[in-house]
């Protein structure tokens, strides 16, 4: 590395090729190092199946090393978004660097002299898991700050690449080593990636993290979760991810299996197998900007997920190497676009105040995904088989290509969520003697005058400004009519804190929140009367 690491990034122009943004000399830094990072990941995750391989009951614990590493997403995902979205990103990448090298130490060491148990590597790795979602939105955050939005579907293909990188090259890295230096090398070399990731860090000079208007920890985890539960675009993203994802980490958790059961296989052989699945994925990330130049994200999923389930029966079915190799290969591709895809949609769509949240409820819903489809295949397996469980996980993902095709995602690609300049509310002045502060419950009253032709339409329309006030705040809402004049409508919604509605009208407004607002007032005769009450309570 060098002196591109110190302070931050110059502005960049969009580029036409996928590689643009790793002209970025920060972000081609940070991309090498979680590359690199993510091989050393891969290989323990190779070390630590193949160590169990032979154990009683294999075909559970085998699944639940996958498992062990994907719920610390369920328990901590929306801790780790909230710490991404405040604190120095950073200072939060050096320290869970820090914490991997250590807990890696351990698992490499107790493995080498023979202390190595089932319980003790699904705990470690449950850890490993741990830092891995305590750093994800941080560095996720780090990059939109790094690379222009312009160039943000450009960096979310490269991501998807180098993580594919890391699939293709790590697996097949660890088969290799186990055969020769045995599974405790193996862990330490991951450990060895960790460090690069921290040096890398490290070096990296002069960061001055924005200055983001500080939430309570609990009062920011909620607006997080209440954006996603009433943003209809990000729920649908969510709902047709979590669909996909769980049936498809059948073939993910019990792929060792298909390599020693049914190909005969050693660790080396199922490293190419995975190696093969990684290769696909890099070709599909590399085609993805294509492909979404000439397909919907509709599409572009729908297609996945049915090419994904038809690789996964045919890969559990297949006795040939060469021709499991071939259909590994093609599925690789198939995951990446719909994985890929879903993740760049989101990342575009989230506005600004909320992005860092959103992407953990993201990483819930992918790993949380990749946790339960991974323990219900092994648990499933167990007792019916690798052959039915795949099948049958094969054929769910081929009708929810179905369904998809028939019930497409919404298009939003003219929904504005840039954040809405717009007159901020001015501060109360209050009588000191009642002691007001930030904390107190806010109430606010908004009467609108409709004409009686548009009485109707007012009502409907404001179902859609129901869900906006929600999403950037609002805990309760309702409309009311005025009985002794019809024709005033009075809408009520309180939010948590004076200071949260403060944060609501200055930087949670987007450009299509501000759209539904303005419609409303032409409906109306003009802009609503608004009363704003602060409780009393202490």
């Amino acid at each position: 590395m060098t002196n591109a690491l110190v302070g931050q990034p110059a502005a960049h122009k969009e580029g036409g090729s996928p590689f643009a943004p790793l002209r970025i000399p920060l972000f081609r830094a940070l991309w090498i190092a979680v590359v690199v990072a993510d091989i050393g990941g891969w290989m323990q995750t190779v070390g630590a199946q193949w160590l169990l391989v032979g154990q009683p009951n294999a075909t559970v614990l085998v699944a639940l090393v996958s498992t062990a590493a994907a719920v610390p997403f369920l328990i901590l995902g929306i801790p780790a978004g909230v710490l991404g979205e405040f604190l120095n990103r950073r200072r939060i990448l050096i320290a869970v660097q820090g914490f991997q090298v250590v807990v890696g130490s351990a698992l490499a060491v107790l493995t080498v002299i023979g202390e190595m148990s089932p319980a003790l590597l699904l705990t470690l790795t449950f850890l490993l898991g741990a830092g891995d979602v305590l750093q994800l939105p941080a560095y996720q955050a780090l990059v939109q700050e790094i690379v222009p939005r312009t160039q943000l579907t450009r960096s979310t293909s490269l991501s998807a690449i180098g993580i594919n990188i890391s699939r293709a090259v790590g697996p097949a890295l660890a088969g290799l080593a186990i055969s020769t230096v045995g599974i405790g090398f193996v862990f330490a070399l991951n450990v060895a990636t960790s460090m690069f990731f921290l040096i890398t860090v490290l070096r990296w000079r002069g960061y001055a993290p924005p200055t983001p208007h500080v939430e309570p920890f609990i009062d920011a985890a909620r607006a997080g979760l209440r954006y996603v539960l009433y943003s209809g675009v990000v729920r649908n993203l969510f709902l047709r991810l979590s669909l996909f994802i769980i049936p498809a980490n059948a073939l993910w958790a019990l792929l060792p299996f298909i390599a020693s059961s049914r190909l005969h296989l050693g660790s080396d052989g199922y490293g190419f197998l995975l190696a093969a699945l990684g290769l696909g994925s890099v070709s599909g990330a590399l085609l993805l900007p294509l492909t979404r130049t000439r397909f919907s994200l509709n599409s572009t999923t729908a297609a996945g997920a049915a090419l994904f389930g038809a690789g996964t029966i045919a890969a559990t079915l297949s006795a040939s190497l060469p021709l499991t190799l071939v259909v590994l290969f093609v599925t690789g591709v198939a995951w990446i676009d719909v994985v890929a895809s879903f993740s760049a949609a989101v990342q575009i769509f989230l506005p600004t105040w909320v992005r860092s949240r959103g992407l953990s409820v993201y990483q819930i819903i992918f790993f949380g995904g990749a946790a339960l489809g991974s323990a219900l295949a092994g648990v499933v397996a167990e007792a019916l088989g690798i052959t039915l469980v795949n099948v049958v996980a094969g054929i769910l993902l081929l009708v929810l290509a179905s369904i998809q095709f028939l019930r497409p995602l919404p298009r939003f690609e003219n929904i504005d969520q840039s954040t809405a300049i717009i007159p901020t509310i001015d501060q109360v002045i209050v009588d000191s003697e009642l002691d007001f502060t930030d904390d107190a419950t806010t109430l606010v009253i908004s009467r609108w005058d409709v004409a009686p032709e548009q009485h109707a339409l007012f009502i409907d329309h404001m179902r859609a400004v129901e869900a906006s006030r929600r999403r950037t705040g609002a805990r309760h809402w309702e409309l009311y009519v005025d009985k002794d004049h019809r024709d005033s409508f009075v809408e009520i919604f309180d939010i948590g804190s004076w200071r949260e509605h403060l944060e609501q009208d200055r930087s949670r407004l987007t450009e299509y929140d501000h759209q539904l607002l303005s419609a409303a007032a032409e409906l109306a005769s003009g802009p609503p009367e608004l009363t704003q009450l602060i409780s009393t309570d202490r």
